[in-house]
């Protein structure tokens, strides 16, 4: 099972959100963001395997990340700014689904999601806005291993 999982792109701060600074669900991306966005949508778009799930926060900021995509999406509450790592592997199936899942989310919880499946000593590992990092998990010599396939930034497409 692919386990790809996409920080959303630069946002406001919570002073420049509509509401005057305060509901951090509502903060949108910025100009740099919405390209960040794009071009890391087109990347993914020419990757992603037939027949991914593509899940979201549903912090403004999300999804206007994953609507760059262009494909159908499901918001989870799950996966809000407060969620956690097993909040996250729970909505993702992780790892008993049978296909791919794309989850646009937030730190620190997605870095803690790749601390915990890589086996890392550091609590959580440092993901870049707008960066996509791609897992597997497979089976070699009878053990369940998960793999680091990717690891793309906009700044780099």
């Amino acid at each position: 099972m692919d386990l790809i999982l996409w920080r959303h792109a630069e946002a406001e701060d919570l002073e420049e959100t509509d509401d005057g600074g305060g509901a951090d669900l509502s903060r949108r991306l910025t100009t740099k963001g919405e390209r960040q966005a794009s071009r890391m949508a087109s990347w993914l778009d020419r990757q992603l395997p037939e027949g991914v799930r593509v899940l979201s926060s549903p912090a403004v900021r999300t999804e206007q990340t994953v609507i760059a995509l262009g494909r159908k999406y499901r918001l989870r509450d799950e996966l809000r700014p407060d969620g956690t790592v097993d909040d996250l592997l729970a909505a993702a199936q992780w790892p008993e689904g049978k296909q791919a899942v794309l989850v646009v989310g937030h730190q620190p919880t997605l870095g803690q999601t790749v601390a915990r499946l890589l086996g890392l000593q550091a609590p959580e590992c440092s993901i870049r806005k707008g960066a996509v990092w791609w897992l597997r998990q497979r089976e070699k010599n009878g053990q369940l291993q998960t793999v680091l396939l990717t690891v793309q930034t906009p700044e780099l497409l």
